[in-house]
């Protein structure tokens, strides 16, 4: 299972390198409802319509997951000053944490582990 940043779904919807990846793996993949928020404001933000983003993405099999109590506590655990981890990357983190699962993300500042895949190498 993948947790998708919001940073992945933005490159999708956006057509931008990496899409193609985030395609492969949008019938299986998880977005914290954290994440989904951030992608509506900057989809709205930009002026497109947020009606037809989302039921783009929610014509895939892909699932909106809850944060939990537990997500936000791991979530201020993973905060490091100058980490360049903001609340949604590190509520990303959490999830796939809590998931065991693998974190795809578009944003350089996570590095690359087990638990994160870079979108664009």
């Amino acid at each position: 299972m993948i947790v998708l940043d919001a940073s992945a779904l933005l490159a999708f919807l956006q057509g931008e390198p990496g899409a193609d990846r985030v395609e492969e793996v949008l019938d299986d993949a998880v977005v914290g409802a954290a994440n989904w928020s951030e992608v509506a404001r900057k989809v709205r933000a930009s002026g497109a319509d947020w009606g037809v983003a989302s039921g783009l993405l929610l014509s895939y099999r892909l699932r909106v997951e809850p944060v939990s109590h537990r997500d936000a506590e791991e979530a201020a655990r993973l905060w490091k000053r100058g980490s360049g981890l903001s609340l949604g990357d590190r509520l990303c983190l959490a999830v796939a944490a809590r998931l065991d699962a693998v974190a795809l993300t578009a944003d350089r500042a996570w590095g690359e582990s087990e638990r994160v895949e870079q979108l664009r190498r």
